[in-house]
């Protein structure tokens, strides 16, 4: 007998009980502080250092670093948000269900293939990959959370045809 092995979305309470799940455990916990650790290093990084090595680049690096750390701290503000959201559900200051809406959400951002520039600091690039990692994992665990395996793996449609013809 073959399973067709259908892959759906995962039913509101399955997500309440994965989303509360995660809240309470040591991987929100590491996570949590790996992120506001990254927030709290890059802006002590962007105030001090960075404003003097953005100093001495050329005009255009100079518009690249601005470009990019624009794009650094708004990534590094949506992780921020992501994980304050997850930090309320596990406080019980918001239901899971409010958590799932779109608003609360990571969206999927473009991948850029390298920084904008060659003369950027070597500082910048290092908080850029590492936001860019981070972001990654927060939207891969949103994802499994929210989402459940049905984005991640769709339904194989050979076992979908096999099971409705065995039913048939």
């Amino acid at each position: 007998m073959i399973n067709a092995q259908m892959t759906s979305a995962p039913s509101p309470a399955d997500r309440s009980r994965t989303v509360r799940d995660f809240a309470r455990s040591e991987l929100f916990d590491r996570t949590f502080r790996e992120g506001m650790e990254l927030v709290e290093e890059t802006a002590a990084y962007l105030d001090g250092e960075g404003r003097r090595d953005s100093k001495m680049l050329s005009r255009s690096a100079a518009l690249a670093y601005a470009a990019e750390s624009m794009k650094l701290t708004t990534r590094l503000m949506q992780i921020a948000s992501w994980l304050l959201v997850q930090r309320a559900v596990r406080e019980g200051d918001m239901t899971p269900e409010a958590a799932c809406e779109p608003r609360y959400r990571l969206n999927e951002r473009k991948i850029d293939a390298e920084p904008s520039h060659a003369e950027l600091p070597i500082a910048l690039v290092e908080y850029l990959v590492r936001s860019e990692k981070l972001f990654d994992r927060a939207l891969h665990l949103d994802r499994r959370m929210y989402l459940g395996d049905a984005q991640e793996t769709p339904p194989n449609p050979v076992l979908s045809q096999l099971g409705m013809l065995e039913a048939a």
